[in-house]
Parts: C-alpha cells; sequence; structure tokens
C-alpha cells in the first residue's frame, strides 16, 4: 500500500467502512454487552464483519475497539483490566482481514464521563487512558488512529494528545455535529479545525449525527477554516426512527451513494457511513467513488 498520508495529501478518495455496533447486532451481540468482547469471545463474527466491508469496497476499515478505552471499559463491565488483550485482539483480527491490501483504523471513541469542570475526569487522566489505548492498537498492527463521534473539544484534544504520547502513525479525528451547527457540547466546526488540526491531525471532519445535512455544513465550515485539510465524511443514514423495537435508518445504499460527488465536491476525501450503514450501503458508495475517479 502506498503510504497513507502521502496518498492523501495527492487528493485522492479514501473509502470507509459503514456501522460496527448495528452490524455486529444483526449477528447476535446482546443488547447493553461491549462490542469489545467479541474480539476474544466471537472473532468468527468479528472477522465476518470486517470481510463484509472489505467485500464492499472499503479502502480503510475501523478495527472493532470504539468503545476500547480504560475508562469506558469500566463502564461497561468493568473490563478495563482487559483494555490491552480486548483492543489488540479487535486490531489484529482487522489486519489479518485485510491482509495488506487495505488500511486499518484503529477506533477511539469517548469515554463516557464528562471532563472537567463540567465532570470529574481530569484532562490528563484522559490522555493517560487514550495513550494506553493507542499504544495497545499499535501493538495490534493497526496503520492509523481513528478518534470519532466526538462532541467535546477538551476530550478530542486529550485523544490525539494521548495518540502523539505513544505513536508517529496517521491520526484522524471527527466529531459528531447536530442540526444547531454544533456538537452536543456546543463545539462549532471551526472551533474543532483550528484547535485540532495543529495537533498533527492527517485528516478530521464529521461522522454519525443527524444524517447528510449537518455533515455538508460541517464540511463547509471546515473547509473555510482548513483550505487545505484532508476532510472526513462519514455521516448516518438519514435520522433515524423508531418502529417498535426496532430502529429504522430511512436512507438505503443509492441515496447514500446519490450524496458522494456532494461530499467530494465540498472538499471530502474520506468518504464511508456510520450507524445505519450496512455493507450494501458502502458498496453503493464505492461505486459512486469509483466513477468520480474514472470521470
Amino acid at each position: 500500500m502506498q503510504d497513507l498520508i502521502d496518498y492523501l495529501q495527492e487528493g485522492n478518495l479514501l473509502i470507509a467502512d459503514g456501522a460496527t455496533g448495528t452490524m455486529l447486532q444483526t449477528m447476535g451481540l446482546p443488547a447493553g454487552m461491549a462490542p469489545d468482547l467479541w474480539n476474544v469471545e466471537r472473532p468468527d463474527a468479528v472477522r465476518a464483519h470486517y470481510r463484509s466491508y472489505l467485500d464492499a469496497g472499503s479502502e480503510v476499515i475501523l478495527a472493532n475497539t470504539f468503545g476500547g478505552n480504560r475508562i469506558k471499559l469500566e463502564r461497561t463491565g468493568g473490563l478495563d483490566a482487559r483494555m490491552v488483550e480486548l483492543n489488540r485482539a479487535g486490531a489484529s483480527l482487522a489486519v489479518e482481514e485485510a491482509g495488506g491490501e487495505v488500511y486499518v483504523a484503529g477506533d477511539m471513541g469517548p469515554t463516557g464521563e464528562l471532563l472537567a469542570p463540567y465532570g470529574t475526569l481530569q484532562y490528563e487522566d484522559a490522555v493517560q487512558a487514550y495513550a494506553e489505548q493507542a499504544l495497545a492498537l499499535v501493538e495490534g498492527g493497526v496503520d492509523l488512529l481513528w478518534g470519532e463521534t466526538l462532541t467535546d473539544l477538551n476530550e478530542a484534544r486529550a485523544l490525539v494528545e494521548g495518540v502523539r504520547q505513544v505513536t508517529d502513525l496517521p491520526v484522524f479525528c471527527s466529531l459528531t455535529f447536530g442540526r444547531s451547527g454544533r456538537t452536543m457540547m456546543g463545539v462549532t466546526p471551526r472551533q474543532a479545525a483550528e484547535v485540532l488540526w495543529p495537533m498533527g491531525l492527517t485528516a478530521i471532519g464529521a461522522n454519525c449525527g443527524e444524517g447528510i445535512p449537518p455533515v455538508v455544513a460541517a464540511l463547509d465550515e471546515m473547509r473555510a477554516a482548513l483550505p487545505d485539510a484532508v476532510l472526513i465524511a462519514k455521516p448516518n443514514a438519514g435520522v433515524p426512527r423508531l418502529e417498535g423495537s426496532e430502529t429504522i435508518y430511512p436512507l438505503g445504499p443509492a441515496e447514500m451513494a446519490a450524496q458522494v460527488p456532494d461530499l467530494v465536491a465540498r472538499g471530502a476525501q474520506v468518504i464511508g457511513g456510520c450507524c445505519g450503514n450496512t455493507p450494501a450501503h458502502i458498496a453503493a458508495i464505492a461505486a459512486a467513488v469509483r466513477e468520480l475517479r474514472e470521470g
């Protein structure tokens, strides 16, 4: 594979994957169970999950480690003592399935705690937790680290700082913005771009959230602040609704793929999907990206 930073700096598009948690739930992951546990308890299912996105055309897949920081694992079943084991396993399974043909990202999500002064988690403790997770993911063989679904700018800073303490691998960072144009903690795309990009990111952008419009708005604002930055677009498949006990995402594969030209026109280079996006969605997105490449 070409060096990832060089590949993106040349202006190339990179196809990411789709949802993880909801996909594992369709394979039998019990509600409330930490998905990271399946890296050791059901590696066959986790491999199949990775393979489904590889077959769909993903060029970077995220390891099943979104909730793998020590603080989050402690909150989900007292699993903090198994942090290294679970992260290494999730990363190594992804690396083995990728077979050196696509990039593997160590997925890093929020701690689930509020940082001071809004909560009790100290900034330095968050940095340490993220550094520990990043080191385990690097030991598992990932090609990059990807912090995603972040809403607190200080937590995003702590994540990037923690990663940078243990590795010089590329770092992606994507935040989740609402229709208000801000994250749940009040962060604007411009603020995120201006604070986080100088910390040495390879790509920055938006994921998850309330469908396509907030991601589009975030791309516009980040592009205005950082004209030369590599931008990420990984939106949900629309705004979900509940039908009985089932969560339904309204945008199908063709509808998600139809968004690709506009996302690219707004500066997105890393393009995939978040909640509600299945391998079928990613296959359609990949086909749209291929059309742009060939055009």
